[in-house]
């Protein structure tokens, strides 16, 4: 098991960056050139919802099935806790959290990962593609998408 955290600020309300953080369109946008999604639903994240979809990374590799168990969706408090696996994964807890700051806010992704011995290797990925996803957030923040 090995935890990867990623955090991200961002110069607008929380309640901005929750209602794109939770955006299954938005996702699907700031993850192009990433990861590609078959079969994911449109609307936002709520509790005890279950996906079971196609991934394709860069949408050029063979698409692979993966799990994603909405444990948690609490918009007061701003947290969002998956539960995740397939395509090698065994474990792939995320925890998302949205705070307030003094400039707008803080996105931070906490992220459990179990894949056995290539645990270190999907560790390394979780952290750049959590990474990526800041400046297309940004840019459809800015172009007033959300």
């Amino acid at each position: 098991m090995k935890t990867v955290l990623v955090e991200s600020e961002y110069p607008v309300s929380t309640n901005r960056l929750w209602a794109l953080v939770t955006d299954y369109g938005a996702l699907a946008e700031v993850m192009k050139g990433i990861a590609t999604f078959e079969g994911l639903p449109p609307g936002r994240s709520a509790t005890g919802q279950t996906m079971n979809i196609m991934v394709s990374l860069f949408g050029k590799l063979p698409k692979q099935p993966y799990t994603i168990d909405i444990v948690e969706c609490d918009d007061d408090r701003m947290i969002l806790r998956s539960s995740e696996k397939g395509s090698g994964v065994k474990s792939w807890r995320h925890t998302l959290t949205v705070t307030q700051t003094t400039t707008g806010c803080r996105l931070t992704d906490c992220i459990e990962i179990d894949a056995g011995l290539l645990t270190p290797v999907f560790a390394r990925w979780a952290k750049y593609l959590y990474g990526a996803r800041h400046k297309p957030r940004l840019e459809l923040l800015k172009n007033g998408r959300f």
